[in-house]
């Protein structure tokens, strides 16, 4: 086993390209992943790469560095597309947690009930991959590929998570459903992200549902009927949607058949959070 606390990125990925390693970051899923067994893998601790910390903008993306907190995330300045991902950083865990877990490590653990992933996916996240061969930036929806799955190779670190800021356009809102308020797994979670016109009418429109697959996804379909309706027609829409992208499990926190049930409830309170956002009245939730 060898420990290692990198001082600059490109010392980081000197490493990863000489062997393979596992990151500690946050540590709020490394060390209850590792239970009580003793360590046996090579560990690189980023937590000295100051780089790799902050969110800024440049021309065309608001940036999350890689170790960017949830607190981070949640004291910052943003347009109100991102309240969705706010609203989210306050669900993770403790606010002990919130001060250390990171937005690349939330991804990089690809649970499905990865509190981070439907907000970004309303956003058209982009995942930021650098090794000694170079960067690549993929889309979120091509890095998460299942449960405990990324597209991470042997080398690659993940640096940033880039939102374009033409996809940061309009009004958010989170829901989770949990089997209680705080420090829970969600049975399912909702982002939506709407741009109202005048009148009411949807101009644009974008749902992730999370914990009801391997993976979180977008309701593509769903989105393209919202648009050009009304707000008011919101619920009438939602229910008679099918929801065939979901695949929900059976487990101790619910059945498949509850979490698609929750999943159609929670889908229209978040659109109508996004709505009230954006100023509009009517009670999609009722």
């Amino acid at each position: 086993m060898r420990y290692a606390k990198p001082k600059s990125i490109d010392e980081a990925l000197a490493l990863l390209s000489e062997d393979r390693w596992r990151m500690l970051a946050g540590g709020s899923d490394f060390y209850p992943a590792q239970g009580s067994r003793p360590l046996r893998d090579n560990i690189l601790d980023i937590n000295g790469l100051s780089d790799l910390r902050g969110i800024h903008e440049d021309a065309t993306h608001v940036v999350f560095g890689a170790r960017a907190t949830w607190t981070d995330i949640i004291r910052a300045d943003l347009p109100p597309a991102f309240a969705s991902l706010k609203q989210a950083a306050r669900e993770v865990g403790s606010i002990q947690i919130q001060n250390t877990g990171t937005i690349a490590g939330n991804l990089c653990n690809a649970s499905p009930a990865a509190d981070g992933v439907p907000p970004l996916l309303t956003l058209d996240a982009e995942v930021e991959l650098r090794s000694l061969g170079g960067t690549q930036t993929i889309p979120l929806s091509d890095f998460i590929l299942g449960n405990r799955k990324t597209a991470l190779r042997t080398g690659d670190m993940v640096t940033a998570v880039r939102v374009p800021k033409a996809a940061a356009r309009g009004t958010s809102h989170f829901v989770k459903l949990g089997a209680r308020r705080y420090l829970v797994i969600s049975i399912a979670m909702v982002a939506a992200r709407v741009v109202v016109g005048q009148g009411g009418t949807i101009e644009e429109a974008a749902i992730a549902v999370g914990a009801c697959s391997a993976v979180a996804v977008r309701l593509k379909a769903l989105e393209q009927h919202l648009v050009g309706h009304p707000v008011a027609s919101v619920r009438e829409i939602v229910e008679a949607y099918d929801f065939a992208e979901l695949s929900p499990i059976d487990d101790v926190r619910g059945s498949g058949g509850y979490r698609r049930d929750a999943a159609r409830e929670i889908v229209c309170r978040a659109l109508a959070g996004a709505a009230a956002s954006a100023g509009i009245a009517e009670e999609v939730a009722a």
